[in-house]
């Protein structure tokens, strides 16, 4: 029986911080030299599962469409590409300083806390009825007539749309007037001495050549979806692609993040996996909603449950998209975004033709006519990724023993096509041949998946050991395994076990770890939005 220990959101995020680090996953940058503000190296294990999410995501784009191919663009480019995509005048966070703490803040980020704290008010109410009022409890009418929930839902409804009318409007001291407002106070300090509201450009920017002056001046780039228009052209032309098509990259993006935190949730280098999906004008928001559908399938098909994901349709649209949501993930912080989904409009290949002076055009065969086409986006942050695996997978638990006792174990649920490592091969004991079979059967898989050897401690610790890193399969070699050719595999979530021949091993973890099955799971769920 397995019992899961009770923490609060902040105690699993703080315990998910340090099993990272104590199991190879993720490291602070530069540690010996008291790390890099915001800046995190993978380890060997979060290596793995970062190139395995990579793979699922590029397989689920180009191998299941046909009309997607990929492309992997320079991080340098010219500079007036920045000009063009808007990214030099508009790329802009407006940031807020508490006098008293000296410490700088998102504006709206303060203000989606707020909205935040209210909402969490709003649900403990909710929570209140129902162990009140028990079986009888009735949810919709509560959330209709309580007045507790009606003042912070009517509150959270103000405050919202007056963020919306600051931030479309870009009026900076209407912002700074909701903060005073709602009493919003630092977070450090307490007190609500804030300063003018500023705004703040992200990009980093470097000089080309060797000599420093603003002619060889170049930015880092924030994103990789500009290196997918400017070679749209190339692509089309070359790949012989037909409207509607899409590029796919993963790709490294950079940003100047004065407000880093929240592990790796938001970092100053990153990786993003994009797609722009070039359509014919007047039919984006047709894709726009078909591509909001495939995206959520591909989440949902991990199997963290489908109450863990949401929309969120943007209170302020950028400067590019007349439509955008973000895909939010119910993270130890709350529900925040993970991928965006944007109508881009011909912004992009438009302002990239007038400032270029080339033209970047269509020809439709079909129609014999030539147009810019309209762009629909899906960017997914691969670092949320992997934070938002770890912090579903994540579970300390009680297991209570056959004999009466208990025991306690601490598990990453990974999901097995993303797992690290797929298997582990642990002989039972380090004599009478076990550890030499153990090996045989070690290099006889380890050319089809990731496969640790372990033979050190006794065999309970090196299952904790596999359970920690989110193994989800061990192969125990033991006595009877000399005698019939025969294995143990226990099984990670449920820590049952089965025995199965070694010549049949092969057979049994592909179909439990290939990712084929997955992206034929994946492509029957989506095809009914087609």
């Amino acid at each position: 029986m397995l019992l899961k220990f009770r923490m609060t959101q902040e105690e699993l995020f703080k315990k998910l911080i340090a099993h990272c680090k104590e199991y190879g996953y993720i490291f602070p940058s530069s540690e010996i030299y008291d790390g890099l503000g915001a800046v995190y190296d993978y380890g060997q294990n979060g290596v793995e599962l970062k190139n395995n999410i990579k793979r699922y995501w590029w397989e689920a784009m180009v191998k299941l469409h046909e009309n997607i191919v990929g492309i992997d663009s320079a991080i340098f480019m010219h500079p007036k590409i920045w000009e063009a995509s808007g990214h030099v005048g508009a790329f802009n966070d407006p940031l807020i300083d508490n006098k008293d703490s000296k410490k700088r803040y998102r504006a709206d980020v303060l203000i989606e806390e707020y909205i935040a704290k209210l909402e969490e008010k709003v649900e403990k109410e909710v929570a209140k009825g129902k162990k009140k009022f028990g079986d009888t409890f009735d949810e919709t009418q509560f959330r209709s007539t309580n007045p507790n929930v009606l003042r912070n839902v009517e509150k959270i409804e103000e405050v919202r749309n007056k963020m919306k009318i600051a931030l479309n409007s870009g009026d900076l001291n209407r912002l700074r007037d909701i903060i005073i407002d709602c009493e919003i106070a630092c977070p450090i300090s307490g007190t609500r001495n804030w300063t003018e509201v500023r705004q703040f450009n992200l990009m980093f920017s470097t000089q080309m050549g060797s000599v420093s002056n603003d002619t060889n001046l170049i930015y880092l780039r924030p994103e990789t979806a500009q290196g997918i228009f400017v070679n749209f052209l190339n692509v089309q032309k070359t790949g012989r692609m037909k409207i509607p098509f899409g590029i796919a990259q993963i790709g490294k993006a950079f940003r100047n993040e004065i407000v880093a935190r929240q592990f790796i949730f938001r970092m100053r280098e990153f990786e993003q996996m994009e797609m722009q999906f070039f359509v014919r004008p007047g039919e984006e928001m047709k894709w726009y909603e078909y591509w909001k559908n495939i995206r959520m399938e591909w989440h949902r098909s991990l199997g963290f449950g489908n109450d863990k994901y949401r929309f969120h349709d943007h209170d302020k649209l950028a400067h590019y998209a007349n439509a955008a949501a973000d895909v939010e993930f119910n993270f130890p912080f709350g529900f925040k975004e993970v991928e965006g989904i944007h109508s881009r409009t011909d912004f992009d290949l438009g302002n990239h033709q007038k400032f270029s002076g080339k033209k970047i055009q269509y020809f439709d065969p079909d129609t014999n006519e030539s147009f810019v086409p309209y762009v629909v986006e899906t960017s997914i942050g691969v670092d949320r990724t992997v934070l938002l695996v770890l912090s579903a997978a994540y579970a300390e638990e009680t297991v209570a023993k056959d004999n009466g006792e208990t025991d306690e174990r601490v598990v990453l649920r990974i999901p097995p096509i993303l797992a690290p490592v797929k298997f582990a091969v642990l002989p039972l004991v380090k004599k009478d041949g076990l550890p030499e079979k153990a090996k045989e059967i070690m290099n006889t898989l380890k050319f089809e998946y990731k496969g640790q050897y372990d033979e050190k401690d006794t065999i309970g610790r090196r299952y904790r050991r596999q359970d920690a890193i989110g193994t989800p399969f061990c192969i125990t070699v033991d006595n009877r395994t000399l005698e019939d050719d025969t294995v143990t595999i226990r099984y990670r979530d449920t820590m049952a076990q089965e025995r199965v021949p070694v010549t049949s091993l092969s057979q049994v973890l592909d179909k439990l770890i290939n990712m084929k099955y997955a992206l034929q799971d994946l492509e029957l769920k989506t095809n009914k939005y087609k």
